[in-house]
């Protein structure tokens, strides 16, 4: 097999077998990056929403995937969520946005609206072990990224979601053993790739993130 088809994406791997083959509305808020490409590369029948702050590295065609781009500042105008309908959206995915707000929490609470009963939201952040990690050109430490502003815990996280009636079904940190098994040869095949040593390829080992998954009662 592939290294790119044993490598599901972190944030898609809890819900990938229930939803691969499926038609669904799926919501990333952060979607910077041709992170639409790699939804439908993985979920081909998703219909995928995405918002963020501007385009963030996208292009033409990564907002002709997008059934509707939603360009909003979540840090200082979280109303413009209220644009997104409540009670729509099958997954949402908040992968490593939360650390760039200072409102996060409220930003989650908000969210929270938007999943129907049953629907899945995935959320991945810095843990705070991120600080005691060396600092490289890739974020390795949490100061390595200048526009990280906040470090928040499982606890808080979670505690948003179960005032806002989720059942959490996994949390805690990161830990995907397929790809801690196969660190040398990510580290090897990015380095070829780049010709530097790329740190996301040394998260799960380290203990560089967290993550909650949930779902909506």
């Amino acid at each position: 097999m592939k290294r790119g088809k044993m490598l599901i994406p972190n944030q898609f791997r809890y819900f990938y077998k229930d939803y691969r083959n499926e038609y669904f509305k799926l919501l990333d808020v952060g979607c910077g990056n041709h992170a639409a490409r790699l939804a439908k590369k993985w979920f081909s029948n998703c219909e995928y929403y995405g918002v963020d702050r501007g385009s963030y590295n996208n292009d033409e065609n990564d907002f002709a995937l997008m059934k509707k781009f939603y360009e909003i500042d979540l840090q200082n105008n979280i109303n413009k969520l209220d644009d997104i309908p409540d009670n729509y959206f099958n997954v949402i995915v908040f992968n490593h946005v939360i650390e760039h707000l200072e409102n996060g929490v409220e930003v989650l609470g908000k969210l929270s609206s938007k999943l129907v009963k049953g629907g899945k939201i995935y959320i991945e952040f810095p843990s705070v072990n991120s600080l005691r990690l060396p600092g490289m050109q890739d974020t390795f430490n949490f100061c390595d990224d200048p526009t990280h502003i906040r470090i928040y815990s499982v606890r808080e996280v979670a505690n948003e979601l179960l005032r806002n009636k989720f059942r959490i079904i996994k949390a805690g940190p990161r830990r995907n053993m397929r790809r801690i098994i196969l660190t040398p040869l990510i580290l090897f095949m990015d380095w070829r790739k780049t010709g530097r040593l790329v740190s996301y390829g040394l998260w799960d080992i380290c203990g560089f993130a967290e993550y909650v998954y949930a779902e909506k009662l």
